[in-house]
């Protein structure tokens, strides 16, 4: 019998992950081309995928709501968008989510300085160049006698964006190079800056973007050439009809050569108040920025911890069940969870999930991060309901009292008053833990930090800003559960 239980323990998750596996990517790639263009046009918007950190082509810079997402491959959006007589909205995530994001079908296209490449048209389709980028290399200028090509890398350590065309370029071009991958290209500057790493392959355009507001680093030639150094826009694979109709306002932008000359200027204008001479007026100046952030980390981190709570009394007295069912869907919930990534289930829920239901991405955030919390909470509470000695129990049940009321009027209040510290230190954790929700585009503190980064091209002090924040943020939360954990012990505050 044991036995028996055992197989099916085991075999039921993985039934039902296979099918919902396999549900998700059949809904992804069942998608009829030829309404691809029909089917926005009935909607009235076009999402566009960015990773904005890519100055001038994709940046974050203060505009009149908070941040907002500028550079010339927005225009380039807008102008696309303009043509098919719809609207334009703007998506923001991490550049290696981007190509995914396109075909679980959480954008329309990807503008993002992508450049082409046979391992990237086998999952999605590329409209004609609309600008041709080079390769530049980025070295602290103490560096300069030192470092005159990608040759002279030899030994040290290169950075470059996961998943760009430069990291895979400098990597092959010198086998002796230590090439390190960052998601974010303000990270990269402040790891060059900071003597982490001795150069950055990026693109040339953006190389000088970021030269020209920071004194202690310049651009010299990579001295490499790459077939795919176009830009161009990406669609779903099989959109024929989206990517004809962009490639013809592409002909258009290319004909009038408005990229160059109305594009990057018009973003140009958004990037020349990014200087600021002063650290402390330029960090006030965006106070609403991290206001922002702190609302959206306490929504997060509050919804979050309430639904946790809620999913850890159902799971933990599931896994105390003597159903061998509820039992197992328990235990393979909580080990599910708590052997997986936070980030890996969130980055799921967003495009896995969301391939079968749109799901925004800050609802994806608080699912994911409720989901997580629930299988910890749940072990805590477990451990709580364990700790009540069992003649607890047997003296409520000689009582007359039910299993059911026991549990609730008995033990469970019992099990809270000893689970308080713990269950306070896992609300601090979440508050933490909220930052991951960034990845996705949820626009809490790191999201925030991320853009006082780009607009300032100051790396620290955001970082140091943010840091106090969230100190302060959980020690406040730490001395109010330590306020009431002093209420209900023994009804004393010592």
């Amino acid at each position: 019998m044991n036995n028996h239980v055992s197989k099916k323990i085991i075999l039921w998750p993985i039934i039902l992950l296979f099918s919902l596996f396999l549900a998700i990517f059949s809904n992804v790639n069942h998608v009829n081309a030829d309404s691809y263009l029909k089917d926005i046009k009935a909607k009235g918007t076009l999402v566009m995928g960015t990773s904005p950190d890519y100055p001038p082509y994709e940046f974050l810079s203060k505009g009149s709501n908070g941040s907002q997402i500028y550079g010339a491959d927005v225009e380039l959006g807008q102008k696309i968008a303009q043509d098919m007589g719809v609207k334009l909205k703007v998506k923001s995530m991490s550049f290696d989510s981007l190509l995914v994001a396109l075909q679980t079908h959480k954008v329309d296209m990807v503008i993002s300085g992508l450049n082409k490449t046979p391992e990237r048209a086998k999952s999605v389709d590329f409209t004609n160049s609309y600008y041709q980028s080079g390769t530049g290399l980025l070295i602290n200028k103490s560096d300069k006698d030192k470092i005159k090509s990608y040759q002279d890398l030899k030994g040290l350590s290169a950075g470059a964006q996961v998943g760009s065309v430069q990291y895979d370029l400098i990597k092959k071009a010198n086998k002796n190079v230590k090439v390190k991958g960052m998601e974010n290209v303000n990270d990269l500057i402040l790891a060059l800056k900071s003597n982490k790493i001795s150069a950055i392959a990026m693109d040339s355009a953006v190389a000088d973007s970021y030269v020209s507001h920071n004194t202690g680093i310049m651009k010299i030639s990579v001295g490499l050439h790459s077939a795919d150094s176009n830009n161009n826009v990406a669609f779903p694979k099989g959109a024929t009809s989206l990517v004809k109709q962009a490639n013809q306002t592409i002909k258009n932008v290319t004909t009038n050569n408005l990229y160059v000359d109305q594009f990057i200027p018009d973003s140009i204008k958004h990037m020349s108040s990014n200087k600021q001479t002063s650290t402390a007026s330029s960090m006030w100046q965006y106070k609403d920025f991290f206001i922002s952030g702190i609302k959206s980390t306490m929504l997060i981190s509050v919804v979050s911890i309430f639904f946790g709570i809620i999913l850890g009394i159902i799971f933990a007295l599931m896994r105390l069940s003597k159903n061998w069912l509820l039992h197992s869907i328990a235990v393979c919930y909580i080990e599910f969870i708590r052997g997986t990534p936070q980030m890996v289930q969130i980055m799921f829920v967003y495009f896995g999930l969301g391939a079968i239901v749109n799901v925004p991405a800050l609802t994806s955030g608080i699912i994911a991060i409720s989901i997580n919390s629930g299988a910890y909470v749940a072990e805590i509470i477990r451990g709580g309901i364990t700790s009540i000695a069992k003649g607890q129990s047997e003296a409520a049940l000689s009582l007359g009292l039910s299993e059911k009321q026991t549990m609730r009027y008995v033990v469970l209040p019992q099990a809270f008053k000893n689970i308080w510290p713990a269950l306070g230190n896992e609300l601090v954790t979440l508050i933490k833990d909220s930052s991951i929700a960034s990845v996705i585009g949820v626009g809490e503190l790191m999201y925030q930090m991320r853009a006082v980064q780009a607009d300032t091209y100051q790396g620290v002090a955001p970082i140091a800003i943010i840091m106090v924040i969230y100190f302060v943020i959980t020690f406040t939360i730490s001395r109010i559960m330590k306020y009431f954990e002093g209420k209900i012990s023994h009804g004393t505050n010592d």
